[in-house]
């Protein structure tokens, strides 16, 4: 276990939804396919003829439900009952979200059990101090073809939603929709502003909000993302846009994993509650 919190130094075990929308300005998973069992090939007697098939309780051959009997029945799982057991399995989960940036095939995971049970025991099959320092370059390479292919996937996102009605692409690649009018001022971007705000992915999957939080976000225009400097810019107080930002201008190749894969085009909509003069912001 010692060998994943310590050699996964971006990686926090204990990993606390962050806020999107104002990080600093420097900030995957990919979808694993689920692997196929080959179909055995059909047993042969000795004149090269198809072998007796077993039959069954009923005296049928294979097919039908003579045998779906024969199949082995799945274990059940037993539920997590003391709360050692459901910490011990928010541990687990811990785990799988810091190497989701690996993009592991469901092999590798394999692998990756077998050495948490060794370690456990004791035991390992490759010398840590050798192979160890491999991780993090492993990481970046994954990590990077995981970036390019949802920058891929995100392009014909960012071309339908700039040919939508009401919706402007700028300059930088930001597409800019105003929902609702605003009625007050616009902020500059060395202003503090107030808003309300949810952020999805490009399928709809929510990764914050505010709403949900209940409580607006406060922060200095000019400390956030790129998209939402420029973009909040065009907004006047009273007002709700939509925000389509490009990765470049979001969280770039590193994403925020396990929420945000690296590569990732969000989606934003903004309310611009109020601007907020830097001797009261809070």
């Amino acid at each position: 276990m010692r060998f994943l919190l310590t050699l996964l130094p971006a990686i926090a075990l204990a990993q606390t939804p962050s806020t999107p929308a104002a990080p600093a300005k420097s900030a995957a998973p990919a979808k694993k396919a689920a692997a196929t069992a080959p179909k055995p090939a059909a047993a042969t007697g000795a004149a090269g003829t198809a072998a007796p098939k077993p039959a069954t309780a009923a005296g049928r051959g294979a097919p039908g439900r003579g045998a779906a009997a024969l199949k082995p029945a799945t274990p059940a799982v037993k539920p997590l009952e003391t709360d050692d057991e459901k910490t011990v399995y928010a541990l687990g989960q811990s785990i799988g979200q810091s190497i989701s940036v690996f993009s592991l095939s469901p092999a590798e995971i394999e692998i990756v059990k077998r050495a948490i049970s060794d370690a456990a025991a004791g035991k390992h099959e490759v010398e840590l101090s050798e192979w160890g320092p491999r991780i993090d370059t492993l990481m970046r390479s994954r990590a990077t073809v995981a970036a390019e292919k949802e920058k891929a996937a995100s392009a014909a996102y960012l071309a339908k939603a700039a040919a939508e009605p009401g919706a402007t692409k700028t300059a930088s690649g930001i597409v800019y929709k105003e929902l609702t009018v605003g009625t007050g001022a616009s902020p500059a971007a060395t202003d503090n502003v107030k808003v309300h705000y949810r952020g999805t992915l490009t399928d709809g999957t929510e990764f914050d909000s505010s709403y949900k939080r209940n409580e607006p976000a406060q922060f200095p225009l000019n400390g956030v993302i790129k998209c939402w400097t420029e973009g909040v810019q065009r907004m006047k107080v009273g007002g709700k846009s939509q925000l389509v930002c490009p990765s470049d201008l979001a969280y770039g190749d590193q994403g925020r994993p396990p929420q945000i894969p690296g590569g990732a085009t969000l989606v934003f909509q903004v309310e611009l509650l109020d601007i907020v003069k830097p001797d009261v912001a809070k």
